[in-house]
């Protein structure tokens, strides 16, 4: 599996305009999961961690409180979920994950990344069973058969852990998510995790050359201006 997860293509924050849409995504995003499985972090396991991982992405904290101040308010937005699944350029996988009030809208505007970028949108289920569901937690060390033994010791189900340029990654089935994380924090309070997250993990690689590398890139940015896209995930190995 190595570290394929890290193809995933983040929302990085290099730009104001970038840094809206980033703020933009966790608010939605925290506005959601607190609406729907309460605002107190300490009860909502999915909400803590989502502000955990909002606060590593240096999300102001008043984007954090207002999100979940409106879901306290009980009212505004509703959203539904939209997963789009397709082939990218160069025959890569690719999973779009969106938050949206408007499905309609969001449709279009995936579509148009889709058809002016080489690229072809599928059915549910198009793509989604080349990749893993699993939660990921990545964090320094150089003992992975001991981080092994820990999780195996607490009862918890790891799909695997492996080592690579002094980091652990640790890969288990999403509902073990918690799991994992108590048992790692458990045993060292200050571990810090590189990531922490639910994510699309790709079971084998797609390799992306030549021109296609350029129509990739432009394929993700497209995606990622679309302001109902959360999360983009695939299985492309680019090499220049």
């Amino acid at each position: 599996m190595g570290r394929a997860y890290q193809n995933r293509k983040e929302s990085m924050a290099k730009t104001a305009g970038q840094k809206t849409r980033l703020y933009s995504r966790y608010g939605k995003e925290i506005y959601v999961c607190a609406k729907n499985g309460g605002v107190d972090p300490d009860g909502n396991l999915a909400l803590r961690s989502l502000i955990t991982r909002a606060k590593k992405d240096q999300v102001p904290a008043h984007v954090i409180e207002r999100a979940i101040d409106k879901a306290k308010g009980g009212g505004g937005e509703d959203y539904d979920t939209a997963r789009y699944e397709g082939f990218g350029p160069g025959g890569c996988s690719v999973i779009v994950d969106c938050l949206t009030d408007n499905v309609k809208r969001t449709f279009t505007e995936v579509r148009q990344a889709f058809v002016k970028n080489d690229a072809k949108l599928g059915g549910p289920g198009t793509v989604a069973h080349s990749f893993d569901h699993q939660a990921v937690f990545v964090f320094a060390g150089d003992d992975d058969e001991a981080i092994l033994e820990l999780l195996m010791m607490a009862d918890v189900d790891v799909t695997d852990v492996e080592l690579e340029d002094g980091m652990i990654s640790v890969f288990a089935p999403i509902t073990e998510f918690n799991k994992v994380r108590v048992a790692l924090t458990d045993d060292n309070a200050d571990i810090n995790f590189e990531v922490e997250h639910i994510t699309f993990v790709p079971q084998t690689m797609t390799e992306v050359t030549g021109e296609d590398v350029e129509t990739f890139d432009k394929f993700i940015n497209a995606l990622e201006d679309c302001d109902d896209v959360q999360n983009v995930y695939h299985n492309a190995e680019i090499n220049d």
